[in-house]
């Protein structure tokens, strides 16, 4: 009887060390950055991680996935995409945690990328169109005032700090297949405002995506020499 009781308790440590293992490699996604902070999505919620003391904190623990957080520039708010109520919609809170504040009612499968200058929150969304396009749109979080992008098929934008706008004509395609070049493969636009938008990897027919400024220079991802490289 004692060897049984010690082989089950050697199983029952075997068991909650390979537990502890996995859950310390994880799955961390859809990081943003401010300072020494990554707000990032694990186990389904959001999570607030320090580089300097590095402390994880858990931020959300509802039900639903928490994903695609975007952080305001002052630092102080956290744009995210959650699924309290049922649909995914666009949602705010505090930086350091509290309770999120819903800002759309759409339905229309949003995915958040940025803050605006002007302290809005910039999000693509599929209520304004069919399937499988979809369209931009900023959102005052405080006023609930929102203004759809004028540009139809867009996504994954970003703006530069002179106000350009560039953005992937096409939502992601989905199917995950190697070197795709077909009629549904995102490609990179130009947009001032102002005249028609620019396309401006029409040199390559297969997938330009995610754009993402940094330092007067667009960065994306591209399979162009073969596999999807930045």
């Amino acid at each position: 009887m004692k060897s049984l009781r010690s082989v089950l308790i050697i199983i029952l440590l075997l068991i909650s060390g390979l537990t502890t293992f996995a859950q310390q490699k994880g799955y961390y996604r859809y990081p943003a950055i401010h300072g020494n902070d990554i707000i990032f999505t694990a186990e389904g919620d959001l999570w607030r991680f320090n580089l300097i003391t590095n402390a994880a904190v858990r931020l959300t623990t509802s039900h639903g996935v928490e994903s695609h957080a975007s952080i305001s520039h002052d630092g102080q708010f956290i744009a995210f995409v959650g699924q309290y109520e049922g649909p995914s919609e666009v949602y705010v809170m505090p930086f350091k945690g509290g309770t999120p504040k819903r800002l759309t009612y759409e339905e229309g499968n949003p995915i958040v990328y940025q803050w605006t200058n002007d302290g809005r929150i910039m999000y693509s969304t599929s209520s304004y169109s069919t399937l499988p396009n979809a369209q931009m749109v900023k959102i005052n979080p405080t006023s609930l005032t929102s203004e759809v992008i004028p540009l139809s098929q867009a996504d994954q934008g970003t703006y530069t700090s002179a106000g350009e706008f560039f953005f992937t004509r096409l939502r992601d395609q989905g199917s995950h297949t190697k070197r795709y070049k077909g009629g549904t493969a995102q490609s990179l636009w130009k947009f001032d405002g102002t005249n028609e938008a620019q396309p401006l990897t029409s040199d390559y027919p297969g997938t330009s995506k995610n754009p993402m400024y940094w330092k007067d220079r667009i960065f994306f991802l591209s399979d162009r020499d073969g596999t999807m490289n930045l």
